[in-house]
């Protein structure tokens, strides 16, 4: 018998040698043998009984013998029986115990489980009682509840506040808090100040409130529960709130708080799964998901699992396309932690599919399903096709495999020629191809493989631009043939014990083999045809090996087909058939022993293509689904055999451009095409796909819109009491907030008194308004009302009941509510409030409306507006972006502000993403339009235009509405400045899509301009018409249109009279360029006037005009004139440039001009006021002359010329060194001067400290400042400023401690201040206030020292008997001491030597009848205190009659300074 029903080789694949078949007869011969050797040393000792059970051994070994020689050796003991009966009756003993056991357990559960539903019964049945006993007590007291509810009515009040808890983590915690109030408050659970809602995080929460006790209980808490809990009562007088701490404490490790109870018996968990029962929620889901091959991507959902046990979970399977999926070297999975997950490490397109997490208990099946799309990797070659995909190993032999897959879409490249087939053994990187030339059919026979080798295999597809990325490698296939398991045996022996055999081993002694038997064709293809047989019976026990034959049929001849190499696999692969011709086969089988006899031939057999391209799909229709999908389904091809899917395409309508929607090949013919565009037009296509190729593809579906499916629409809400007469109520409400697509065709209303069960219908046929009165009411009486709204797809749920509402007539003089809030132009810090009138007014018209609003978790309400606003809308702004606010409006009139309004609900102040605004423009006709568009339009949306905030009426005279798609426009049919203001559009049925324009008279004047022009077109102008004057004085006047065709006309007219082309006027036209231009050779005082150029194409004009009269004429004329002098002066010697200046690094102002057209000849002259200015003779060849003026200053101004002159003509240019040009000059000395300038300098003199800035050139004329401690100084008596040629000086006359700071030098240089500072303080003003101290005394003291004023010669020539008198001046202070020497000795005063002193200020010496002897130097010393000086004076005396001597003329004596320690001569 055969031991497995499965080939192992498909459980395992490892690499098995040739002794793999022999281990287990191995095993059981050992096993066999070591029990003989125990058999043979006891069987001396056995007892009669021993012999007897010895015996019937020995019968069965008769019998084995009969079928093998082995099995009759066998012989087993009396003892081994017992021992094994012993152990068989020990092991039924303790089944029998558990047996009993378990059903003791399931019986006591199955009484108590009886008890509890009997229990469960009659409480059920006292309730039911205890409810109709209080209904019929209620019915009776109805009609006396109002006037106790009217003293029962009072503000909330907490008995009872919240504690705060500590738990651990995983356990759950209660909040409990008891409040009292009439009406019934309504309390509102909040967790760190954010809204509890149970819909959001299903099972987390329970709120629960029974007789003003209300409870919050939170399912399991884990650490991120930690927070303040706070609970809010309110009703109509007013609100309270109480708060607790909850803190949850983690544990270390994965101990739970409280161990579980371990189960009775050691099962695994899954034995223990179906008896469970798990309540299983999805939290979070994985959406549909788009990747690219290559990537990693993770799906996963969160789910919650009650209850939740630590070893008892549970069974969580993943499916793609409802097969299951298991872990692979690609795929994780992980479940566990209160989520799922199945992470792809690596994607392929294998992996595109619809993922399904199923979570698998008793209580049932929980699903979640979504698309995963899996796009292809860039390709190595730009245009090569996908990488094929799933690859499959088929038919795998010992040297033999069929290898198939599935071919890649190749909507944006070329269609695959052929694909390659590469294979690489188990263990190794070495991959080999496996063809040379490229497959054309996704199936292929490998051949070649090595016996008991293990191999992958991967494949590659082919167009005309290159080879794509290999598939994904395939799972390893063994080489085996899995018939040696078929030929497997088993024999029973003694007890329960078997042992495998070969078949082989039954056949005797067999040596050369039998023919093969059953040869047949399996697969046919043009290409190859693939035979099968079974093996030989009997086969004997040696390897076997084949040899296949073919012939064409009628020939007669057999070829050896694998002559080279032998055949082990009962299957084999025939290539190179002709196309076209018949074939027989016949297959040989040998082994070591020899050949066989022929098989028996096949029936003729023509290679060809058994399978053919599918033909294309049949009609395509597309269907809504989604914002952003479509459901898109086909008819089946007319011939769908081996089918390997379908690909489907989309393209936008219009556009041609085809993409592919799916990348794996799908098996239906229904698929959801997800990633679309929300508006975008969408077309869609189908072609079918097998093992051949593609078919052409499907005809192309309708035109599809990208839009939700229609849906009943949503419940309105918002209802309002709006007026109460006593015996009716008008009601308003809000539209629903989804329409399910389709417009909303109107509303059904249900009422019910107070304390009533059934809801009675106030209108059987729908009411289009969102307002209505429910007439036939009770006076006194409260009521409750429901609202559904209906479309074409059906009635929607009803709105939650309304508060009650009293039946009693309004009185009030305020007004009552207004209703219907809405909002728009929702943005980052503003929106639009709008509203409708209250329908009762009061006792006078309403006057104007209140807005407050507050975020939606404050207290306090505030008012927008601090006056009332006539408007019914009202822009709300500096609102903070994020925040979420709430608003309502309270009406106005003459007896004061009325009922608020219904709370709107809550508005977050953030602009959509892609939010669109009104444009402004003018169409092709001219017309001034409001244009919006919108993407997230359904067919239930409608534009809705208005002014100021009201809806334009559909018969306005000044408007006209168009709309398209989703584009809406607003044309303006007489625009004008009545038209002025706000408009605004809002698009039903989406998010609050809405926008504003206003409309001011800038922009309006703007967009009428632009409607003329298109509605008067014009030749647009590049330029209007204007003039040029040549070198040689001509005018040209020339315009330039942006374009003009070839039968564009044109012409000039100059005062009013039409001109033509002439030597005169030359005009000519470039119609390419658009350039009209007339020349005038000759423009004179005669051509004063208006030029006007006139342009027409087709039924576009344009004109342009040009007024020359008065001042303009007579610039044009002058330039014109000037031009032409020129010409005639350049024909000779010229200045190309005239006279200009700079001033050069050495702050020299050079004066320069360049000549032209000069020759030898040319004579070139500098000249001053019209003198000529002697300089050097410039080199005229280098065309540059210039004349240098170093330390420019007044004196040099004037006017310089620069003369040219020959016998060709003259030249002058002239420029005048005065005004501003002298100035600019100075500046222009003042910025070398001022970059040039040395630091502050110090200079003490005896009147004070000197700071000096030494520069090239300074004159008084620069414009500079100086400044002490940022002061400006001003020259006075005590601060004086001057300078000189080479520097700027600051003159600080008897320096004081004032004096100190730090001193700044400025030269402006009429662009720029260049500044040099010092800091004259510390030691340094203390170094110079000594120097000056010492400067000071020594000229105090040169001031008042004796000194000799004048009046002494320094020779004085005289006759001998003459008498001479040597007078002088002398000063000093105190009055000097005067002192005269001849030859250095003290001179004696006598009759001949008489000295006199005047007033202590003349003095004389007088000699009386000079001799020669009184010839000499004679000396003064004139001398005080503080010195003196001395003066010499040589006498020379001549006789009577003697030659006068010669001696130079007589001059000033100098003196000689005494200082004023010195004393002699």
């Amino acid at each position: 018998m055969s031991l497995v029903t499965v080939p192992f080789y498909q459980k395992r694949h490892k690499h098995f040698d040739q002794s793999y078949r022999n281990v287990q007869t191995r095993y059981l011969l050992d096993e066999y043998a070591a029990k003989k050797r125990t058999s043979s040393r006891s069987s001396s000792q056995k007892s009669l009984s021993q012999k007897s059970s010895s015996q019937r051994a020995s019968d069965r070994g008769s019998f084995a013998a009969t079928t093998c020689s082995i099995c009759a050796k066998r012989v087993s003991t009396a003892q081994e029986e017992e021992e094994e009966h012993e152990k068989k009756r020990r092991y039924q003993s303790l089944v029998a115990s558990y047996g009993e056991a378990k059903r003791e357990r399931f019986l006591r559960e199955l009484a108590e489980m009886e008890e509890n539903v009997h229990l469960a019964r009659s409480q059920a049945q006292d309730k039911l009682d205890k409810y109709a006993i209080q209904e019929m007590v209620e019915d009776k007291l109805a009609g006396d509840r109002h006037s106790y509810l009217e003293r029962m009515r009072r503000a909330p009040e907490i008995l009872v506040r919240l504690r705060s808890h500590t738990v651990w983590e995983r356990m759950s915690v209660k909040l409990c808090f008891t409040v009292q109030g009439f009406p019934t408050p309504v309390v509102q659970w909040y967790k760190d100040g954010s809204l509890i809602c149970q819909a959001g995080e299903p099972g987390k929460y329970r709120i629960e409130s029974k007789y003003g006790v209300h409870t919050l209980e939170i399912n399991r808490a884990n650490f991120d529960d930690t927070a303040t809990y706070s609970a809010v009562a309110t009703n109509g007088y007013g609100q309270v709130s109480t708060n607790a701490a909850v803190v949850v404490r983690r544990f270390h490790g994965d101990e739970e708080p409280l161990r579980s109870v371990g189960l009775p018996i050691g099962l695994p968990p899954s034995s223990v799964l179906p008896y469970m029962h798990f309540d299983v929620q999805f939290l979070e889901k994985f959406g549909v998901t788009f990747r690219r091959e290559g990537e990693t991507v993770t799906l996963k959902c969160t789910l919650l699992v009650t209850p939740e046990l630590k070893r008892v979970q549970p069974r969580a399977e993943w499916y793609r396309d409802n097969v299951l999926v298991k872990e692979s070297r690609w795929a994780k999975m992980f479940f566990g932690e209160g989520q799922a997950s199945l992470s792809f490490s690596h994607l392929n397109k294998d992996d595109e599919g619809l993922y399904t997490l199923r979570i698998v208990s008793r209580g049932g099946v929980s699903e979640h399903s979504a698309f995963l799309f899996v796009r292809d990797a860039d390709p190595l070659v730009t245009g090569a096709p996908g990488a094929p995909m799933d690859l499959q190993c088929h038919d795998a032999n010992r040297d033999y495999v069929i290898v198939t897959w599935k071919p890649p879409n190749t909507t944006t490249e070329s269609p695959v020629i052929g694909y390659f087939i590469d294979r690489c053994e188990v263990g190794t990187d070495n991959w080999v191809q496996c063809n040379d030339a490229p497959v054309k059919i996704c199936k292929y026979p490998v051949t070649g493989l090595f016996e008991g080798r293990s191999y992958v295999f991967r494949v590659r597809a082919v167009n005309s631009a290159g080879i794509s990325r290999p598939s994904r490698v395939s799972e390893a296939v063994a080489a085996l043939d899995p018939v040696d398991l078929r030929r497997l045996q088993a024999v029973h022996l003694e007890g329960d014990k078997e042992i495998v055999i070969y078949q082989d081993d039954l056949e005797g002694d067999v040596q050369v083999p039998g023919p093969p038997t059953n040869v047949h064709v399996s697969e046919i293809s043009r290409t190859y045809v693939v035979l099968s047989w079974d093996p030989p019976a009997p086969r004997g026990k040696e390897p076997l090996m084949y040899f296949i034959e073919k012939s064409v049929v009628g020939s007669g001849s057999w070829q050896r087909v694998n002559a080279q190499t032998a055949v082990r696999s009962p299957r084999y692969a025939v290539f190179d058939l002709t196309e076209g011709k018949p074939y027989v086969f016949r297959v040989l089988s040998a082994n070591k022993h020899g050949l066989s006899e022929p098989s028996e031939i096949t029936a003729p057999i023509q290679a060809q293509d058994t399978i053919a391209v599918p033909s294309a799909p049949g009609r395509v229709l597309a269907s809504r689904n989604t914002r952003t999908s479509v459901v898109v389904q086909w008819d089946r091809p007319k011939h769908e055999e081996d089918l390997l899917g379908y690909y489907v395409d989309c393209c936008v309508a219009g556009s041609n451009a085809w993409e592919p929607c799916n990348h794996k090949p799908i098996g239906y013919n229904r698929f959801v095409v997800h990633g679309l565009t929300t508006g975008e037009q969408y077309v869609f296509r189908v072609k079918a796909v097998n093992a051949v190729g593609m078919s052409e593809n499907s005809q192309e579906s309708d035109v599809i819109k990208v839009q939700a499916a229609l849906t009943v629409p949503s419940h309105p809400y918002g209802v309002t009491l709006l007026n109460c007469d006593g015996h009716s109520m008008t009601l308003g409400w809000k539209v629903p907030r989804y329409s399910g697509g389709a417009p909303i065709l109107g509303y059904y209303l249900d009422r019910r008194e107070a304390q009533h069960r059934n809801w009675h219908e106030v209108n059987s046929s729908p009411i289009k308004e969102r307002i209505f009165t429910v007439e036939g009411l009770t006076e006194g009486s409260l009521y409750e009302f429901k609202i559904a709204a209906a479309n074409l797809a059906g009635i929607g749920q009803p709105s939650d009941p309304s508060e009650l509402f009293k039946c009693e007539a309004w009185t009030m003089p305020e007004p009552g509510p207004a209703y219907d809030l809405t909002f728009c132009e929702v943005r980052d810090s503003s929106l639009v409030v709008l509203w409708k009138a209250p329908v009762y007014s009061g006792s006078s018209p309403v006057s104007g409306y209140f807005v407050d609003y507050k975020e939606e978790d404050s207290g306090e309400w505030s008012t927008v507006n601090e006056a009332p606003t006539a408007s019914r809308y009202l822009k709300v702004c500096d609102l903070h972006q994020g925040k979420t606010y709430v608003f309502r409006v309270r009406a106005v009139n003459a007896s004061g502000v009325g009922r608020p309004s219904e709370t709107s609900e809550p508005v977050l102040v953030e602009a959509r993403p892609g939010t669109k605004e009104i444009s402004a423009g003018v169409d092709e006709e001219g017309n001034i339009y409001l244009g919006f568009d919108c993407q997230e339009m359904t067919d239930a949306s409608q534009f809705t235009w208005c002014r100021a905030y009201e809806e334009l009426a559909e018969d306005d005279h000044k408007f006209r509405v168009e709309t398209a798609g989703d584009h809406s426009k607003l044309y303006f049919k007489n625009p004008d400045k009545g038209d002025l203001g706000t408009y605004s559009v809002s698009v039903s049925d989406t998010d609050g899509v809405s926008s504003s324009f206003t409309l001011d008279e800038e922009e309006l004047e703007r967009l009428m301009a632009l409607s003329n022009e298109i509605k008067n077109p014009t030749i647009p102008l590049k330029s209007e018409l204007a003039y040029e004057i040549f070198d040689q004085g001509q005018v040209r006047f020339w315009l330039q249109a942006e374009h003009l065709s070839p039968d564009a006309s044109y012409r000039f007219i100059i005062n009013d009279r039409e001109v033509s082309d002439s030597e005169k006027h030359k005009i000519k036209c470039d119609k390419a360029t658009g350039v009209i231009e007339m020349v005038m050779d000759r423009f004179t005082i005669d051509n004063e006037g208006t030029y006007t150029v006139q342009i027409r194409d087709g039924k576009a004009k344009s004109q342009s005009s040009l007024v020359l009269i008065g001042d303009a004429f007579k610039a044009v004329l002058d330039e014109a004139e000037l031009q032409r002098r020129e010409f005639l002066r350049k024909q000779g010697p010229h200045f190309a440039e005239y006279l200009h200046w700079d001033v050069t690094d050495e702050c020299e102002v050079r004066l320069l001009c360049k000549v032209a057209n000069t020759k030898r000849e040319t004579v070139f002259k500098w000249l001053k006021d019209d003198v000529l200015y002697e300089a050097e003779a410039p080199d005229l060849e280098r065309a540059v002359c210039q004349l240098l003026i170093p330390k420019l200053s007044k004196k040099d101004l004037g006017e310089y010329k620069a003369t040219l002159k020959d016998d060709r003509g003259q030249d002058v240019s002239v420029l005048e060194i005065a005004g501003k040009v002298y100035d600019d000059m100075v500046l222009a000395m003042s910025r070398v001067c001022g970059a040039s300038a040395s630091p502050l300098k110090v200079l003490c003199t005896e009147e004070g400290i000197r700071l000096q800035c030494f520069m090239k050139y300074f004159t008084e004329e620069m414009k500079v400042n100086w400044y002490h401690k940022d002061a400006k100084i001003s020259s006075s008596d005590h601060m004086r400023i001057g300078g000189s040629e080479e520097m700027a000086w600051l003159q600080i006359c008897e320096p004081t401690e004032k004096d100190k700071g730090k001193y700044t030098f400025e030269i402006y240089d009429g662009k720029d201040n260049h500044q040099r500072s010092l800091d004259l303080s510390g030691q340094a003003f203390d170094e110079a206030f000594a120097e000056f101290q010492q400067l000071k005394a020594a000229a105090f003291a040169e001031k008042n020292r004796g000194k000799v004023i004048g009046g002494l010669p320094d020779v004085v020539t005289i006759m001998e008997g003459k008498t001479l008198n040597l007078t002088c001046t002398v000063f000093g202070n105190p009055d000097p001491e005067v002192v005269w020497f001849k030859n250095d000795k003290d001179i004696e005063l006598s009759d001949h030597f008489s000295v006199k002193v005047e007033q202590a200020k003349y003095v004389s010496m007088t000699i009386k009848g000079v001799s020669s002897e009184d010839s000499g130097k004679y000396s003064i010393h004139v001398k005080n205190k503080y010195g003196g000086e001395k003066i010499d004076v040589t006498v020379s005396v001549y006789k009577h009659g003697e030659k006068i001597p010669e001696v130079s003329p007589p001059q000033q004596a100098k003196p000689k300074l005494i200082p004023a320690s010195a004393s002699g001569p």
